[in-house]
């Protein structure tokens, strides 16, 4: 795979600080059942990568010590951590937020029936992966047959009231473009999504988050192997507003890796980029001290987050 740290490093992107502490984002591995082309965390089913149970165990007590408002778990695929349920039923019985990552087919492999329902059950806010509202897009980006399956989690997660007005049950979906560009509008692509998934499937969601493609990982690599990476950065470069840096996530959350480092983002994670300041940031060490007014380390991949709509894990701002 070819790295594009080296590429990004020497940047000329405005240097910003945290707020307050709002999300906590955690990584709990890089075991996927899919290979997303658009992938910035390079997961797949060949990754043995995975949260030991102590790391974990030092979750919740960190979501307490600081006040955190939501857990925001990704991977890979989550729910394959052998403790992800027990995770989520800790962090709901502290009165925290749950918000799961969930590529959709996950719900489909074995010994994940009755994932669904868990869910439900704990109130955990899906977003869910879905790049396109057309099967031969879909299917292109992540697999023969995604698609299929993919309709078919969320009419099982509509039946059990996911994305329902007054359930309570939040349904969000992912939309990222199929190559180098910049995300359409989110509010009219949201309209496309909900007229086209109602219409032909019966599909109920609540918001469409629209995603930039992150020059990193799997996505940068291909960039690079396509001679389309210094097209994609002036892209980016030229659609940036600064209005979007109050707004950029790096600010109320941070990011947690499978060995409990500390970073910026999810983003940051996956190019090594740790914290501002000595040494390596741990989760433990948010048992003790906080994060907040701290400068945040950024590059040139950091205008993925600022261009055009400006992007998060909450999608355009």
């Amino acid at each position: 795979m070819l790295a594009t740290l080296p590429l990004l490093e020497s940047s000329n992107f405005p240097l910003i600080t945290r707020r307050r502490l709002e999300t906590l984002q955690v990584n709990l591995g890089y075991r996927c059942n899919q290979r997303c082309l658009h992938c910035h965390v390079n997961a797949g089913p060949h990754r043995t990568e995975m949260m030991d149970r102590d790391i974990l165990e030092l979750i919740v007590p960190v979501l307490k010590a600081q006040n955190i408002d939501a857990l925001d778990l990704t991977g890979g695929a989550p729910e394959l951590h052998e403790d992800f349920r027990y995770l989520v039923g800790e962090a709901r019985a502290a009165g925290v937020r749950v918000i799961d990552r969930c590529n959709l087919t996950i719900l489909f492999e074995p010994g994940q029936q009755e994932l669904a329902g868990f869910l439900a059950h704990n109130q955990v806010e899906v977003v869910a992966s879905l790049p396109c509202y057309a099967l031969e897009n879909v299917d292109r980006q992540r697999g023969k047959g995604v698609f299929d399956k993919s309709i078919a989690a969320l009419q099982q997660l509509n039946a059990l009231g996911y994305g329902k007005p007054g359930s309570g049950l939040l349904l969000n979906l992912v939309y990222n473009p199929q190559g180098a560009s910049l995300p359409p509008d989110q509010r009219v692509l949201e309209g496309d999504y909900k007229r086209e998934l109602g219409e032909h499937f019966g599909i109920e969601f609540n918001q469409l988050f629209a995603l930039t493609n992150m020059p990193i990982k799997r996505f940068g690599s291909t960039l690079l192997s396509k001679g389309q990476f210094y097209d994609y950065m002036d892209l980016l470069k030229v659609s940036y507003s600064a209005h979007h840096l109050e707004q950029v996530m790096c600010r109320s959350l941070v990011s947690v890796d499978w060995l409990g480092n500390l970073y910026d983002c999810d983003f940051n994670q996956q190019l090594g980029l740790k914290l501002a300041g000595e040494g390596q940031s741990h989760l433990r060490d948010l048992l003790t001290a906080g994060i907040e007014d701290k400068s945040i380390n950024v590059a040139d991949h950091c205008f993925g987050c600022t261009a055009g709509q400006g992007s998060s894990c909450g999608g355009a701002f």
